[in-house]
Protein backbone atom coordinates (compact mmCIF):
# COMPACT_ATOMS: atom_id res chain seq x y z
CA UNK A 1 0.00 0.00 0.00
CA UNK A 2 1.36 3.46 -1.14
CA UNK A 3 2.44 5.75 1.52
CA UNK A 4 0.01 9.18 1.10
CA UNK A 5 2.40 12.19 1.22
CA UNK A 6 1.26 15.42 3.44
CA UNK A 7 -0.36 17.99 1.33
CA UNK A 8 2.38 20.29 1.59
CA UNK A 9 4.70 17.50 0.07
CA UNK A 10 2.71 16.86 -2.44
CA UNK A 11 2.48 20.56 -3.92
CA UNK A 12 6.23 20.31 -3.70
CA UNK A 13 6.13 17.18 -5.58
CA UNK A 14 4.10 19.18 -8.32
CA UNK A 15 5.88 22.27 -8.79
CA UNK A 16 9.17 19.89 -9.09
CA UNK A 17 7.69 17.84 -11.79
CA UNK A 18 6.55 21.21 -13.80
CA UNK A 19 8.59 21.19 -17.03
CA UNK A 20 9.52 24.09 -18.92
CA UNK A 21 8.94 24.24 -22.50
CA UNK A 22 12.53 23.36 -24.10
CA UNK A 23 14.70 26.67 -25.57
CA UNK A 24 14.53 26.87 -29.24
CA UNK A 25 16.30 30.52 -29.71
CA UNK A 26 18.90 32.49 -27.60
CA UNK A 27 18.98 36.57 -28.44
CA UNK A 28 20.80 39.27 -27.90
CA UNK A 29 19.02 42.45 -26.52
CA UNK A 30 20.95 45.62 -25.51
CA UNK A 31 18.73 48.41 -22.56
CA UNK A 32 20.41 51.49 -21.19
CA UNK A 33 19.07 53.69 -18.54
CA UNK A 34 20.60 55.81 -15.76
CA UNK A 35 21.24 56.51 -11.99
CA UNK A 36 19.13 60.40 -11.62
CA UNK A 37 20.27 62.13 -9.03
CA UNK A 38 19.78 65.69 -7.35
CA UNK A 39 20.20 67.58 -4.31
CA UNK A 40 17.03 68.18 -2.55
CA UNK A 41 16.19 72.14 -2.49
CA UNK A 42 15.68 72.24 0.79
CA UNK A 43 18.15 70.05 3.04
CA UNK A 44 21.03 69.62 -0.47
CA UNK A 45 20.59 65.79 0.39
CA UNK A 46 21.71 63.63 -2.45
CA UNK A 47 18.89 61.81 -3.82
CA UNK A 48 18.55 59.15 -6.35
CA UNK A 49 14.93 58.53 -8.40
CA UNK A 50 13.86 55.17 -8.43
CA UNK A 51 10.53 53.82 -10.34
CA UNK A 52 8.76 50.69 -9.14
CA UNK A 53 8.12 48.34 -11.88
CA UNK A 54 5.03 46.12 -13.04
CA UNK A 55 6.10 43.80 -10.67
CA UNK A 56 6.82 45.74 -7.28
CA UNK A 57 10.36 46.12 -7.40
CA UNK A 58 12.42 49.37 -7.47
CA UNK A 59 14.55 49.83 -10.24
CA UNK A 60 16.37 52.52 -12.68
CA UNK A 61 14.28 53.87 -15.64
CA UNK A 62 15.67 51.84 -18.87
CA UNK A 63 14.11 50.37 -21.89
CA UNK A 64 15.77 48.39 -25.09
CA UNK A 65 18.31 50.45 -27.73
CA UNK A 66 16.43 51.25 -30.83
CA UNK A 67 18.14 50.67 -33.81
CA UNK A 68 20.54 53.06 -35.04
CA UNK A 69 20.64 54.39 -31.79
CA UNK A 70 23.54 54.69 -29.14
CA UNK A 71 22.86 54.13 -25.24
CA UNK A 72 23.66 57.25 -24.36
CA UNK A 73 20.22 58.09 -26.34
CA UNK A 74 18.35 55.53 -25.37
CA UNK A 75 19.29 56.55 -21.68
CA UNK A 76 18.02 59.79 -22.34
CA UNK A 77 14.98 58.93 -24.23
CA UNK A 78 13.63 56.17 -21.73
CA UNK A 79 14.08 58.30 -18.64
CA UNK A 80 12.04 60.95 -20.50
CA UNK A 81 9.01 58.64 -21.35
CA UNK A 82 9.33 56.65 -17.65
CA UNK A 83 9.48 59.46 -15.64
CA UNK A 84 8.71 62.55 -17.42
CA UNK A 85 11.77 64.33 -16.66
CA UNK A 86 12.45 66.69 -19.29
CA UNK A 87 15.53 68.66 -18.20
CA UNK A 88 18.42 66.33 -17.62
CA UNK A 89 22.56 66.08 -17.98
CA UNK A 90 23.49 62.63 -19.15
CA UNK A 91 26.71 62.74 -17.47
CA UNK A 92 29.43 59.42 -16.79
CA UNK A 93 28.61 55.84 -18.32
CA UNK A 94 28.76 53.94 -14.96
CA UNK A 95 29.11 50.43 -16.58
CA UNK A 96 26.80 47.57 -17.82
CA UNK A 97 25.40 44.64 -16.76
CA UNK A 98 24.60 41.13 -18.38
CA UNK A 99 22.14 38.92 -17.23
CA UNK A 100 19.93 36.66 -18.20
CA UNK A 101 16.10 35.09 -18.78
CA UNK A 102 13.42 33.31 -19.97
CA UNK A 103 10.68 34.56 -22.24
CA UNK A 104 9.10 31.26 -23.20
CA UNK A 105 10.91 29.74 -25.58
CA UNK A 106 13.68 32.10 -25.45
CA UNK A 107 17.22 32.49 -23.55
CA UNK A 108 17.67 36.82 -23.67
CA UNK A 109 20.98 37.37 -23.01
CA UNK A 110 20.79 40.90 -21.88
CA UNK A 111 23.35 43.79 -21.80
CA UNK A 112 22.26 46.87 -19.65
CA UNK A 113 24.36 49.83 -19.97
CA UNK A 114 23.80 53.01 -17.41
CA UNK A 115 24.87 56.23 -17.25
CA UNK A 116 25.11 58.64 -14.28
CA UNK A 117 22.46 61.22 -15.02
CA UNK A 118 21.67 64.62 -12.77
CA UNK A 119 18.06 65.72 -13.11
CA UNK A 120 17.31 69.29 -14.15
CA UNK A 121 14.64 72.11 -14.00
CA UNK A 122 11.05 70.90 -12.74
CA UNK A 123 12.61 67.33 -10.79
CA UNK A 124 8.85 67.71 -9.34
CA UNK A 125 7.34 67.38 -12.06
CA UNK A 126 6.80 63.68 -12.88
CA UNK A 127 4.60 62.11 -15.09
CA UNK A 128 5.10 58.05 -15.09
CA UNK A 129 4.47 55.73 -17.63
CA UNK A 130 1.05 53.76 -16.71
CA UNK A 131 2.37 50.47 -16.04
CA UNK A 132 4.75 51.61 -13.28
CA UNK A 133 3.12 51.38 -9.27
CA UNK A 134 5.40 54.35 -8.23
CA UNK A 135 8.06 56.76 -8.63
CA UNK A 136 10.41 58.53 -5.66
CA UNK A 137 12.94 60.80 -5.10
CA UNK A 138 14.97 58.90 -2.50
CA UNK A 139 17.80 60.09 -0.63
CA UNK A 140 20.88 57.95 -1.82
CA UNK A 141 21.22 55.48 0.78
CA UNK A 142 17.71 54.23 0.74
CA UNK A 143 17.71 54.40 -2.55
CA UNK A 144 20.66 51.75 -2.31
CA UNK A 145 19.03 49.59 0.17
CA UNK A 146 15.56 49.46 -2.05
CA UNK A 147 16.97 48.95 -5.62
CA UNK A 148 15.73 45.12 -5.83
CA UNK A 149 18.89 44.34 -7.87
CA UNK A 150 22.62 44.28 -6.91
CA UNK A 151 24.46 44.72 -9.67
CA UNK A 152 22.73 48.18 -10.72
CA UNK A 153 22.71 48.83 -6.83
CA UNK A 154 26.85 48.81 -7.02
CA UNK A 155 26.83 50.86 -9.99
CA UNK A 156 24.77 53.39 -8.31
CA UNK A 157 27.64 53.27 -5.65
CA UNK A 158 30.41 54.02 -8.47
CA UNK A 159 27.82 56.98 -9.03
CA UNK A 160 27.93 58.52 -5.66
CA UNK A 161 31.77 58.50 -5.52
CA UNK A 162 31.89 60.14 -9.25
CA UNK A 163 29.09 62.96 -7.51
CA UNK A 164 31.36 63.18 -4.64
CA UNK A 165 34.40 63.27 -6.46
CA UNK A 166 33.10 66.42 -8.94
CA UNK A 167 31.45 68.37 -5.68
CA UNK A 168 28.40 68.52 -7.44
Amino acid sequence: MAKKLPRPIQGLKKFVNRRRPPIEEVVHETTSGGVIFRRNSQTKELEILLIKDAKNRWTIPKGHVEEGEEPRETAEREIREETGLQEMRVMNWLGKVHFRYRRNHTLVLMTMHIYLVEGKGETNRLHPEEWLTDIQWLPANDAIDKIAYEDIGKLMLVGMKKIKATGI
